[in-house]
């Protein structure tokens, strides 16, 4: 085979092994996360696997009102498991859970999962959030399972703004604009003719109108 022969084929290989490790990282229990939004934090412990763990704030900077905690849970296990609580640690923040249902605890099925934050999804909403994380920060976030126990990570700090939007917490309504201050009008008609009527009682006749006057 001659030189040119082999590096054509030396590259017509590369090129198949390429494709190959690109349909790969596509497959799994990620691959339709990933095509949402950006990846972000994600561990692993035993068999529970909690991925694209974000603290989403308010959209507005220093707006007052709650944030939210979004990820997915994955449970890998042949068990289900419920997500008992999720904590911030180390911060003043109560942080309620509540199942997509309404009512009940969130249960991560056997071989399933659940997805926290979003239209229609579970939600764990951080009561005062306003104190609890700055946009920018990277915050430790603990869930606990009935069964694995802490899975810790720390979790990227967003504003509900770009990807995070439809995720995030409830916007706090703008404050209605001061109504203007009303000052006192100079005058209530056209200068001197209210004074004029007042003073004299009555309208000046027109001339050579007679009068009742006396009469």
């Amino acid at each position: 085979m001659s030189r040119s022969l082999r590096r054509g084929a030396l590259a017509a290989t590369a090129l198949v092994f390429s494709v190959a490790a690109l349909s790969a990282c596509g497959a799994g229990n990620d691959a339709q996360t990933l095509e949402v939004r950006p990846d972000n934090a994600a561990v692993t412990v035993d068999d529970v696997k909690v991925q694209n763990a974000l603290v989403i704030t308010q959209p507005l900077p220093g707006a007052k009102g709650p944030a939210a905690v979004s990820a997915t849970v994955f449970n890998n296990g042949s068990l289900p498991q419920t997500l008992d609580s999720i904590s911030l640690p180390g911060m003043r923040a109560t942080v309620t859970l509540k199942a997509a249902e309404g009512t009940g605890p969130i249960v991560v099925p056997a071989q399933g999962s659940v997805t926290i934050g979003g239209e229609g999804n579970a939600s764990a909403v951080i009561e005062n959030g306003s104190e609890a994380a700055r946009d920018g920060d990277a915050q430790k976030v603990v869930f606990k399972l009935s069964r694995t126990g802490d899975v810790a990570l720390n979790a990227f700090v967003v504003p509900a703004k770009s990807y995070f939007k439809d995720y995030g917490p409830t916007v706090v309504p703008a404050l209605p604009e001061a109504a203007p201050t009303a000052t006192p009008s100079s005058s209530a008609s056209p200068s001197g003719e209210a004074s004029h009527g007042a003073e004299h009682g009555a309208e000046t006749p027109a001339s050579g109108e007679p009068t009742t006057a006396g009469h």
